[in-house]
């Protein structure tokens, strides 16, 4: 079995990386373990072709070639000669990407394409009611028509872009993002700072960063020594500015502006040492399609609130294995908040729960195993 994934994410020392990167590594990696081959092809994130290998996994980077307004096309030309090459050296079996990858990829007698949705231009310009752009609205449909499979990482993210793109006839299984249980263990209590809260993600309106940082004022009446640390990269509006320079200055009082850190991008390896050390993991995001990030707190067993909307409920039971929150209320952030850290033997106890079943459902074996069957069974489509 040869397995070729179409993305420009795939984790590059020293360049910041999403969650989608992570999980195609790992997924990847694992699959190279059990015998198939794996390539990776996108675009480079610096100004030349490289192809390097990974445990294995073979990743193929082109070099970027920006010329206004046909930089996609080139892209794109770059990337279907690069696939061509490899089919033509080992027969390639499946071709997967997300939402948009497909839009203008040559479709190959002999493969089949599959687009895994991890929350595409549709889903998100519902979620975070907004028009959609005509131009990534068109790509999206055009990726969709020529998908044979469509399968989603949620229940929630197949639902909510079937409002908008109908693939019933092609529609796919729900298959969860695994766990990285190699970086992310069982933490240990003992190592925990009172009063610190964390965050991790892309620091923007979406995340819920904004409402999050509302919630410490009252947070703190109870506990004064409160202290939110926030890791992840800026996020930019379209006029180039700072997301966290507009906290910084409409958000952030002074009064509470010293017990707010901002830590930048953190490496993923840094990540299960801050998590550690929180007292409570506070991520209330407005919309995901499965975060990884919520699993990796999952994983080490750390009391965790998130949010209830998305697929929140299918990650976590609400007082079994962490609570659930309004994101968009600064005032339930900081009430479920208080209610946890006010019982704390009790918030460890869901923490332990959670992490029992972050190793039922979303560790890589069970999902390997799922990932597995589904590539077998869309050969020849």
């Amino acid at each position: 079995m040869h397995i070729c994934f179409i993305t420009s994410e795939y984790p590059k020392v020293g360049y910041p990386h999403g969650g989608v990167g992570t999980f195609i590594q790992i997924l990847a990696r694992n699959l190279v373990k059990s015998g198939v081959k794996v390539s990776v092809v996108g675009m480079n994130y610096t100004d030349g072709n490289e192809c390097v290998e990974d445990e294995g996994v073979k990743v193929y980077r082109l070099k970027p070639r920006r010329l206004k307004p046909i930089t996609w096309y080139l892209a794109n030309k770059a990337i279907n000669s690069q696939i061509r090459e490899i089919h033509q050296e080992k027969k390639i079996d499946v071709v997967e990407s997300t939402e948009l990858g497909l839009a203008f990829v040559e479709k190959l007698p002999g493969i089949s394409y599959v687009i895994r949705m991890n929350g595409g231009h549709h889903f998100f310009a519902e979620s975070e009611n907004r028009g959609i752009d005509l131009w990534k609205g068109f790509q999206e449909r055009r990726s969709f028509d020529k998908a044979d499979v469509v399968f989603g990482v949620s229940e929630y993210v197949l639902d909510h872009t079937g409002k908008y793109l109908d693939f019933s006839g092609k529609k796919g299984p729900v298959i969860f993002n695994p766990a990285n249980l190699t970086n992310f263990y069982k933490a240990d209590p003992e190592k925990t700072v009172p009063g610190r809260l964390f965050f991790a993600g892309t620091v923007c309106e979406k995340k819920g960063v904004r409402q999050l940082v509302q919630a410490i004022p009252k947070i703190r009446e109870r506990f004064p020594e409160t202290h939110l640390f926030i890791a992840g990269r800026d996020w930019k509006f379209p006029d180039g500015s700072s997301y966290i320079a507009f906290l910084e200055k409409q958000v952030i009082t002074a009064e509470i502006a010293p017990h707010v850190t901002f830590l930048g991008s953190v490496a993923n390896t840094k990540l299960p040492q801050l998590i550690e050390e929180a007292e409570l993991c506070i991520y209330p995001s407005h919309m995901e399609a499965m975060p990884l990030a919520w699993i990796e707190v999952l994983s080490m067993g750390k009391a965790f609130l998130a949010s209830k909307l998305g697929p929140g409920p299918e990650v976590i039971q609400d007082g079994v294995t962490g609570r659930l929150c309004n994101p968009l209320s600064p005032d339930d952030i900081a009430e479920k908040a208080i209610e946890m850290l006010s019982n704390k033997q009790e918030s460890l106890a869901m923490g332990l729960a959670g992490r029992k079943d972050v190793l039922e459902r979303f560790d890589i074996r069970v999902l390997l195993k799922q990932n597995m069957e589904f590539y077998s069974s869309v050969f020849g489509r």
